[in-house]
């Protein structure tokens, strides 16, 4: 109707372009106490507002694997310490046959930086363990939160003889209740080249997908049971076949999932 419109404001020159103003100083009580008297107050409160030191370490699976082809146990797990911005991530997984060799398993040390509220880029490097080549790797990707509450995570590697990998995982936890949570995830990777000392062939050569249900006796603390399927593919999947190896692999899964 024109009598709430308000009067237009002209904008300011070089608003746009101005620099932020200081952070506030939490100073007031300097003039009662005096800055030496509070300074370790200050102190405290600037580390407990974003100057923190934190640590953390996620086992998210710690599982056995009952299935056709044999009975395994499968780990994945990642610890951190830094701060808000940039903190060192380690992470490991692998799997082994109960009774059997250690089938294969890797160690990752990343510096990690936030790019955003909810995503960091990492690099650092990779080094393999099992019974046969173990390269070193160095890793360039990425770990965080995407829409709609998926949990991404990929990363490029590059061994010490130039071969080239990737990886790209997600999940994402369905809760049923405030204790128990269905998780249904799902993992690619693909190599640029053959690798044949280790069985990979070019192109996407392996997909794990899984369903897990999970019940919280404290958040802290998870036992769960699931189902998880893996297949190897292309090339890869021929070089198995080859080996005699198993090129599917079903199963059934129970395990914990603890963090501290």
């Amino acid at each position: 109707m024109g009598h709430c419109t308000l009067p237009e404001t002209p904008p300011t020159p070089g608003a746009g372009n101005a620099p932020p103003p200081p952070a506030p100083r939490v100073g007031a009580a300097d003039a009662i106490f005096g800055a030496d008297a509070m300074a370790a107050a200050r102190a405290r409160l600037y580390a407990e507002h974003g100057g923190s030191t934190i640590s953390q370490v996620m086992v998210d699976m710690a599982e056995a694997r009952i299935g056709k082809g044999g009975d395994s146990y499968v780990w994945d797990a990642e610890a951190r310490f830094g701060g808000d911005i940039d903190k060192l991530a380690i992470k490991s997984e692998g799997e082994g046959d109960f009774g059997g060799r250690l089938e294969d398993a890797e160690v990752q040390a990343l510096w990690s930086h936030a790019v955003g509220p909810y995503f960091d880029v990492q690099a650092g490097v990779r080094q393999d363990f099992g019974p046969g080549p173990s390269p070193t790797h160095a890793v360039l990707g990425f770990e965080g939160l995407a829409p709609y509450w998926f949990d991404v995570e990929g990363a490029l590697f590059l061994s010490d003889k130039g071969d080239v990998t990737a990886r790209l995982e997600g999940s994402y936890d369905q809760r049923i209740t405030q204790r128990l949570i269905v998780q249904p995830m799902a993992e690619v990777e693909a190599a640029f080249q053959d690798v044949a000392e280790r069985g990979i062939g070019g192109g996407f050569s392996n997909v794990e997908l899984g369903v897990r249900l999970r019940y919280e006796i404290a958040r802290e603390f998870a036992p769960y049971v699931g189902f998880a399927w893996e297949r190897k593919l292309g090339k890869t999947a021929r070089l198995a076949r080859a080996a005699g190896d198993n090129v599917s692999r079903p199963a059934f899964v129970a395990g914990i999932r603890f963090w501290f």
